[in-house]
């Protein structure tokens, strides 16, 4: 909005005249987000979603629910291609609805604003901020660990310092979107060299004959009773080690070439992180017996204490960096969602808004930062997580279900990638499984993650189905001195 707009509504007109040529991006919808993100930025914002501190910390779930070596193997796999699975069928939405905001575009556009609005409620109320606070305090405890390593590590130092690298991280998406993805190119270069320095100790270690733990690879291994159930809920470990194939479509309107580029990053990405993931473990398993393992607290710095000598403190360095990555991957992306959703009235307008010095939708960024910082201060994050890992799997099951429901209301439109039914059919099935085991073995957990996304529904029809005229006033006014605080423009463009 410009300085001087003395109007009620927000004002949509030309950009301020203080906008560079450059990044002047205006249509008489607000200004536009600029196409800052290349194909390798694309295949590094997911690399760098998917691989998180999971694979260097504890993974154990997969193990402990297989019993066996080889079974855990054959799960990593089969979650990886499941993950494709699904990816493929996001490669075709992506392509025919160019929105930022993933799912949540996806979910608008075939089933309306209500679902939409639930899906963005518990996607930015609880899902992210809470695994981007699970993520800064992850980090803030490997960057501690050398200075503490015969006491107890503060709590408040691992809170403040998470608290601190959230916020640096919120500065730099704020200040410029190619600052954000160079930050997510390096995160994945450092960790992705970390993985290789591992699997590559690994080939050495196998070459060497220490085979011990493949001898008989489907043979028990684990003190733990191993049946179709806990095989399940294996599976269900190992995908939620592979959550991030999705967060490209959430910044779609600043990739560039998405035609072209999404189904490369998408298939790369994905397939790359299938095979590290794997090796990874094969690699583990050469030195690190499964007893280990599961009793690890960090079964990668595990391993370097093992095979690195004094290189091991290099190890909680690479964990730290992963970490990072995650949180930069999960403000870039989820502040996208906040951004799209104030489009559609789903939110404040503020958040719609968009710097006129920086080109980036700050406000959306800010807001995602500080409610990452609200969670860390809380304490108990995990607890959440559990609770709404059911509506996750849910909600990405729907957004394929809206790929079949617009081949059949929408045939004629233009798809520049169209699938095989193969693909989304076998996933949705697929899904159908995974979250039918939590209703079996985790009903406590899953009512409670249905009342998560209950709790959205009175919120969705006072504010934007009833709008009461005092509440809409006084956000009028709010949005209006904001903008000129901060000198936001505002995005106004909705779903077609």
């Amino acid at each position: 909005m410009t300085a001087d707009s003395t109007n009620d509504e927000p004002v949509n007109g030309d950009a301020p005249s203080s906008l560079s040529a450059s990044k002047k991006a205006v249509d008489g919808k607000g200004l536009k987000l600029e196409k800052s993100i290349n194909l390798f930025s694309g295949i590094t914002i997911i690399v760098g979603s998917i691989i998180g501190s999971g694979i260097f910390v504890s993974p154990t779930g997969v193990l402990v629910n297989c019993g066996s070596v080889g079974l855990s193997l054959v799960v990593w796999v089969m979650c990886g291609v499941f993950s494709l699975f699904g990816a493929y069928c996001y490669a075709e939405l992506g392509t025919m609805i160019t929105k930022s905001g993933g799912d949540y575009a996806y979910v608008f556009e075939a089933f309306g604003p209500f679902y939409a609005f639930l899906r963005m409620w518990v996607e930015c109320l609880v899902i992210k901020p809470t695994l981007t606070a699970i993520q800064g305090l992850t980090f803030a405890t490997y960057v501690v660990e050398p200075f503490f390593q015969d006491c107890e590590k503060p709590t408040m130092a691992i809170n403040l310092l998470a608290v601190v690298s959230i916020m640096l991280l919120t500065f730099a998406n704020c200040r410029s979107v190619r600052l954000a993805a160079r930050i997510q190119d390096i995160s994945t270069i450092a960790k992705t060299f970390a993985l290789v320095v591992i699997i590559i100790t690994g080939i050495v270690r196998l070459a060497q004959g220490y085979t011990l733990n493949f001898a008989q690879p489907f043979t028990k291994s684990i003190d733990n009773e191993v049946s179709v159930g806990t095989v399940a809920l294996a599976t269900y470990s190992g995908l939620f080690a592979y959550i991030g194939w999705n967060y490209l479509n959430m910044v779609m309107e600043e990739f560039q070439k998405p035609e072209r580029n999404l189904p490369i990053a998408i298939f790369v990405a994905v397939i790359t992180c299938t095979v590290l993931y794997t090796l990874t473990n094969v690699a583990y398993f050469t030195s690190v017996t499964p007893a280990e393992m599961v009793s690890s607290s960090a079964v990668a710095v595990t391993f370097a204490n093992k095979l690195y000598g004094p290189a091991a403190f290099l190890m909680p360095i690479f964990v730290a960096l992963s970490c990072a990555g995650g949180m930069n991957g999960n403000l870039l992306t989820t502040s996208r969602i906040f951004f799209v959703s104030a489009r559609e009235g789903h939110l404040p307008q503020i958040m719609a808004g968009v710097s006129t010095k920086y080109v980036t939708p700050l406000p959306a960024v800010f807001i995602m930062g500080l409610m990452s910082c609200f969670y860390v201060a809380i304490g108990d994050v995990f607890t959440l997580i559990n609770y709404t890992s059911f509506v996750q799997w849910f909600a990405i099951g729907l957004s394929v279900a809206a790929l079949l429901y617009f081949r059949r209301k929408l045939p004629e439109a233009h798809r520049p990638l169209k699938i095989s039914l193969f693909w989304p059919i076998t996933y949705m099935i697929m899904t159908v499984f995974i979250c039918a085991v939590p209703l079996i073995t985790a009903p406590v957990e899953v009512g409670f993650g249905i009342l998560i996304v209950c709790t959205g529904i009175p919120v969705y029809l006072i504010f934007v189905k009833w709008q009461p005229k005092a509440l809409t006033d006084w956000g009028a006014k709010s949005t209006r001195f904001l903008q000129k605080l901060f000198l936001i423009y505002p995005d106004t463009e909705k779903m077609d």
